[in-house]
């Protein structure tokens, strides 16, 4: 086992030996039962303490990876060898840590400034607008605050939802729209229906880390396609086609999580023709619609429902405590995908269907939205210029959004800026988190509302000196 320790990065060194072994067992050199060096040994080796040694090999033992024989040392555990990387390979301590940085960023301590963040600034927030609508519906509609919503989902809401799909180009009927809480009840609804476990599906690499835990949870295969700054790479995605038969293809085509690109027009007519001849769909995820300045063509657009299925909601913009989204399909699929939702959830929330129907129907969410719009744009051009000062190089520079994917110079795995930016008060996650195989990666998510903060700033100009 060859293992790089280096005190001087400022990585903890009990975490360096933890993600070293960790990548050692990942890669083909590991079998199983192989006998890790002796806590002594590898201590001598590297001339540091043993206490280090010790607690990452706790850490090891714990997460499944590393067996403890008493009196004879520790050794590769066979189940962290099942499934590897290149034969449908899942990595369990994987899952924990996105499980643990999700739950995390509900709990970091007072001050922790989220720097990966996905959440919009309270301050930008509607919170009167917000505010004004459930004190309507409180006074008002006492039966959204009592009972369910109905299974399609509140009939006001469905009504405006197909008028916003109609202004991005997309032809539909009410009976095609399906309302979800949020789009993340969309993802699982259509990963229920549609995938059974040892499917292949084709997702972004990097692309939304939620996605890939539930994709894994259902057993399914993921093949990561690399993403451009024009989107998905039609050239690698038929590269794949050759070895692969996708289901279906999930993708974040405007404004990307993490790198906040926008699928171009060419880009997506060869990416409709490889589905009609491979004979796959597309589940095209629009949640960061609403901050697009310019609408731009989606693949639902040009494809008008035929091989997408298209999700989007409002969670990103009225509030992220009323988990609203939608999907808009052909008719058939929808139809058993409100089966799906009844046994899994029986129904969403009426309140929060009503609160978001008042707030589009009086006219306060599209003000609102025109202003986000505006204000994300400009924080986002200043965060490009402010990451370009201290030497970071951004994947591409977003029309909008809040989030930039970025990387420090000199610096190959992002876990030493995560490590960074810890002793700042500043939360990162990981790149390797975005990415479907759990690979390691120098770039990390940087939420553009953050950017300017003194502390951003700070850590930026350390890691471009690294």
């Amino acid at each position: 086992m060859k293992l790089v320790i280096d005190p001087s990065t400022g990585v903890p060194l009990t975490e360096q030996i933890v993600l070293g072994v960790k990548d050692w067992i990942r890669s083909r050199e590991a079998t199983p039962g192989a006998r890790l060096p002796s806590i002594r040994a590898l201590a001598a080796e590297h001339g540091i303490s043993r206490f280090p040694v010790i607690e990452a090999y706790d850490r090891l033992v714990s997460q499944g990876l590393v067996d403890s024989r008493q009196g004879s040392g520790f050794y590769v555990a066979e189940s962290a060898l099942t499934g590897r990387r290149g034969r449908g390979w899942s990595d369990p301590s994987l899952a924990e840590d996105l499980s643990l940085h999700i739950i995390d960023q509900f709990h970091h301590p007072s001050g922790t400034l989220k720097l990966a963040g996905g959440f919009v600034p309270e301050e930008w927030r509607d919170v009167e607008g917000l505010t004004q609508a459930i004190r309507h519906i409180t006074r008002h509609d006492i039966d959204s605050v009592i009972h369910y919503a109905t299974p399609l989902g509140h009939p006001a809401l469905r009504k405006h939802v197909l008028t916003r799909t109609r202004q991005v180009g997309i032809e539909a009927e009410l009976s095609q729209v399906l309302i979800t809480s949020g789009a993340s009840q969309a993802l699982d609804l259509i990963v229920r229906h549609l995938l059974k476990p040892g499917d292949t599906v084709f997702v972004e690499d990097p692309g939304y880390y939620n996605l890939f835990g539930l994709l894994r949870m259902h057993g399914v295969q993921l093949v990561g396609v690399p993403h451009t700054p024009n989107g998905p790479d039609p050239e690698a995605c038929e590269r794949l086609l050759r070895d692969h038969k996708p289901k279906l293809f999930f993708t974040n085509s405007v404004l990307q999580n993490p790198t906040g690109s926008t699928l171009a027009p060419p880009v997506a007519f060869r990416l409709l023709e490889l589905a009609r001849r491979h004979n796959f769909r597309f589940v095209e995820d629009d949640i960061f619609s609403d901050f697009q300045l310019n609408f731009t063509d989606r693949l639902a657009t040009l494809d008008q429902l035929e091989h997408v299925i298209y999700i989007s909601g409002f969670s990103k913009t009225v509030s992220a405590a009323l988990r609203v989204g939608y999907i808009v399909a052909d008719k058939a699929l929808i139809k058993d995908l409100i089966d799906v939702k009844v046994l899994t959830s029986v129904a969403g929330s009426h309140f929060a269907e009503a609160v978001t129907a008042t707030m589009l129907e009086r006219g306060a969410y599209r003000k609102y939205v025109e202003r986000l719009r505006v204000r994300t744009r400009e924080v986002t051009a200043d965060a490009v210029k402010i990451l370009g000062q201290y030497g970071w190089e951004v994947f591409c520079e977003p029309a909008g959004g809040n989030f930039l994917w970025a990387r420090a110079p000199g610096i190959d795995d992002s876990r030493e800026l995560v490590a960074m930016a810890e002793t700042q008060g500043i939360s990162l996650a990981p790149g390797h988190f975005f990415r479907p195989g759990g690979e390691t990666s120098a770039w990390v998510r940087i939420n553009s509302a953050y950017a300017g903060e003194p502390r951003s700033r700070a850590f930026f100009e350390q890691a471009g000196a690294r």
